[in-house]
């Protein structure tokens, strides 16, 4: 299926910044909210059903030419029209 970006941002930031934008996002879905991410003139605002694919996933990336290796945790809610997939129970710590 093809992708279609609707909106992209990416900056280093302290980790207190970061939290602070994904405490934003927490309480947006806890309270059934939808949600608009703004940067740059760009905009859109996503409304997420009461049970979203919730995925998360750790990476290591490295490149062909063999330097450092980059980590990278993604978080992703995913959605569509179909009937929603419970996988189980997820543990952060």
């Amino acid at each position: 299926m093809p992708e279609e970006v609707l909106f992209e941002f990416e900056r280093r930031m302290d980790r207190a910044e970061i939290a602070d934008y994904l405490r934003s996002v927490a309480d947006a879905l806890e309270a059934g909210e939808g949600m608009t991410l703004e940067a740059g003139g760009e905009s859109v605002t996503m409304s997420p059903p009461g049970r979203p694919t919730f995925e998360i996933k750790a990476e290591r990336e490295t490149s062909s030419s063999g330097g450092t290796p980059e980590l990278s945790v993604e978080f992703e809610l995913e959605w569509d029209e179909g009937e929603p997939d419970d996988g189980g129970e997820l543990s952060i710590n």
